[in-house]
């Protein structure tokens, strides 16, 4: 069951890493290259500050993003604002989603997302959070996956390997990560099913396309089944 009283304050707790690792960067840190193809670590932030920007519009009832040429264009605009700026704005943003969310709702009501997916008002701060996370990791500034809370890293793959449940170009997967814990996944594309095996950081990596999986095994030495983009 979703608690989104939960989801909240460890997102509180993932932001205040975030902001202590990007208070320690100056300009020239951030207009470095970060772990996305194309986008400096100014990018990153810029992405994060108008994410939380835009999950307030879904709580509040208005669509994520105007459209998604404005998306990106707000985030190239202000990927290369100066540091101060930038971090004044990602504190801020994130003050005004917390601020959001602490209003009273119903959190049981279904909200619209980008792209015409739908979902639980209840799972918007476990979104944010993932955002956060994932995002840190990705600003490549000490923070790895292997860092992430195991509970996020967990949760985190339940969502994505539900996001790939049935999807028809993926064949039938188990995910296993040496624990005993085991994730069903895939399931439309034609083949055997197989099973990866792998550190939780490892396997979340994979399914967040930010691992290419070569530290994952396959049972029966099959190839890694391929992943679409997310």
């Amino acid at each position: 069951m979703i608690d989104h009283a939960h989801d909240l304050a460890a997102l509180r707790e993932a932001t205040g890493r975030l902001l202590s690792a990007t208070e320690k960067m100056d300009d020239s840190a951030l207009g470095r290259p970060s772990r996305l193809p194309g986008w400096s670590r100014g990018h990153v932030v810029a992405h994060l500050s108008r994410n939380a920007d835009a999950l307030v519009n879904v709580l509040q009832g208005r669509p994520m993003y105007a459209d998604s040429e404005t998306r990106d264009r707000d985030i190239e605009r202000d990927a290369p604002r100066p540091r101060d700026e930038q971090l004044a704005d990602l504190a801020a943003s994130a003050a005004r989603f917390e601020d959001a969310a602490a209003a009273p709702a119903d959190w049981s009501r279904t909200v619209a997302m980008r792209n015409g997916v739908t979902d639980s008002a209840s799972r918007i701060p476990f979104r944010r959070r993932a955002e956060v996370e994932l995002h840190h990791v990705d600003l490549d500034a000490g923070y790895e996956l292997e860092d992430l809370p195991e509970e996020f890293t967990t949760r985190e793959i339940d969502f994505l390997a539900e996001r790939f449940a049935g999807h028809p170009d993926v064949m039938r997967t188990g995910v296993a990560d040496g624990t005993g814990r085991l994730w069903k996944t895939g399931g439309g594309a034609e083949g055997d099913p197989v099973t990866v095996r792998g550190t939780a950081a490892d396997l979340l990596g994979w399914l967040s396309g930010r691992r290419d999986g070569s530290a994952l095994t396959v049972e029966g030495g099959l190839p890694l089944p391929a992943l679409p983009p997310l």
